[in-house]
């Protein structure tokens, strides 16, 4: 374009650089931050992470063989709902019918949003968001890929509280959510903190939610306890994996260089 004297109209001065400086920022979103560790430190971690995929899976595959051959674990699922069944009070319904709304299929997903939305917004970079986004979907995918191929049957619909549900109950959705949710979620804060107090309290949060969701599903009626233990096992395997693959891809030792474009060291306070 010209301007009314016949010379070229110049843009605005700072509006490609501001572009330029757009598609920088965004492109250091997908930088990776690694951070140094003593040798003893990364060992301990891929052991820990490694005993979690072990005990989840063999644990899952016990929970599993005895659900279809309705035997071992899975003998304790009439006694336990039935012990569930006796405590029920007016009160108490109460509150794991809450329970049950926030860790259930509407507003978890909606939580999981929320969370990932800010946490992409305010943080510099997008690693740990992408994984606890990706250790929340493939829990979603196992939950729902299993449950109907192995057909595990609800407790009866008299026994349930909040409404009917006819689904297979094998493994329990709702526990896989809360355990992926709160563990990923204490492990990506935990490790980059590395605060002893930290890591103790996350570690109490996750596991009284855990028990609250895991409690409110055998009360409310819709799960056999062998289903949340299933769960609580499948999310070792996932955790476990994730932990692995974060601590490859994140963590150095002294003497191993932070090399290429897409990483960086880590500063304080990222």
């Amino acid at each position: 374009m010209t301007s009314a004297t016949g010379h070229p109209r110049q843009g605005h001065p700072h509006q490609g650089q501001t572009r330029r400086e757009r598609a920088s920022g965004w492109r250091d979103k997908f930088v990776v931050e690694e951070r140094y560790v003593q040798p003893a430190e990364r060992r301990r971690v891929y052991i820990g992470a490694s005993a979690m995929i072990v005990i989840g899976a063999v644990g899952f595959t016990f929970l599993l063989i005895s659900v279809l051959t309705h035997s071992g674990f899975a003998l304790l699922d009439q006694p336990v709902e039935q012990w569930f069944d006796a405590q029920r009070s007016a009160s108490t319904t109460g509150l794991m019918i809450v329970l049950a709304v926030i860790f259930g299929p509407v507003a978890m997903p909606i939580i999981v949003a929320v969370t990932l939305v800010i946490w992409i917004i305010v943080a510099r970079h997008l690693w740990r968001p992408i994984l606890l986004a990706c250790g929340m979907v493939t829990g979603v995918i196992l939950a729902e890929g299993l449950a109907p191929i192995v057909q595990h049957p609800r407790p009866p619909i008299g026994m349930m509280l909040f409404g009917v549900d006819r689904t297979f109950s094998f493994p329990s959705g709702h526990v896989l959510g809360t355990c992926d949710f709160l563990l990923i979620l204490s492990y990506l804060f935990a490790s980059r903190i590395r605060r002893a107090w930290f890591t103790t309290v996350a570690l109490v949060v996750a596991i009284l939610g855990i028990s609250a969701q895991v409690i409110s599903r055998l009360y409310l009626g819709y799960h056999w306890i062998s289903d949340t233990t299933a769960s609580m096992a499948l999310s070792l395997v996932i955790v476990g994996t994730l932990i692995i693959v974060d601590t490859h891809r994140t963590v150095r030792i002294p003497g191993e260089r932070v090399v290429g474009g897409g990483s960086k060291p880590q500063e304080d306070g990222t």
